[in-house]
């Protein structure tokens, strides 16, 4: 039997806006707009069998306003920045450029004393694989853009670098179907803009 995960990237945030490291703000109200004129595309995925997502306040709401009423899944959570947590990406390198260049270059560093890019992938895909056998039901799961990047290198078995190259979109999905070490990407697009 083969496993059926959808992933909805959560809604926006102000935190997505600002793109802020770990940042847990709730949404903005845009993103509540968002949710609302997603919500007639993105409803009928509230029949899965099984409905997770992150443990962020965004991705628990977005979840919520869809009727999915997903369980927070702790493997589910974005990347572990450590001290750069809160921070933009311009701030992090105005206060530690070698730092930064170190933590874009090599997957495996963790310069901010956080979660590698490596382990993170790992993790999410850790997630992914001890999924429970599909039985017809399908799984939802509401996240952070970042951890649906995440995802998707594991599921390619592409090299971590990969995910700085994906664009994951507020309220877009993708679809993985497969089993543990042999996935498929089905990727679903953007929903509810205008």
């Amino acid at each position: 039997m083969h496993l059926r995960v959808t992933f909805v990237a959560a809604a926006r945030s102000a935190a997505l806006l600002a793109e802020r490291f770990e940042d847990d703000r709730p949404l903005d109200q845009a993103g509540w707009n968002e949710v609302q004129r997603a919500a007639h595309e993105l409803l009928p995925l509230a029949a899965a069998e099984l409905r997770y997502c992150s443990p962020t306040r965004r991705s628990r709401a977005t979840g919520d306003a869809l009727g999915y009423a997903p369980l927070a899944q702790p493997a589910l959570r974005d990347c572990g920045m450590g001290r750069w947590r809160g921070f933009t990406l311009g701030e992090a390198m105005a206060r530690e450029p070698e730092a930064v260049d170190a933590w874009l270059a090599d997957p495996r560093a963790t310069p901010h004393g956080g979660e590698s890019l490596h382990a993170f992938i790992s993790r999410v895909g850790g997630w992914l694989d001890t999924r429970p056998v599909d039985d017809g039901g399908g799984v939802v799961a509401v996240a952070e853009p970042s951890v649906v990047r995440a995802a998707i290198v594991y599921a390619l078995k592409a090299p971590p670098a990969t995910y700085w190259n994906l664009d994951v979109r507020p309220l877009s999905t993708v679809t993985v179907t497969g089993r543990s070490g042999r996935w498929n990407v089905s990727l679903g697009g953007t929903v509810g803009r205008t």
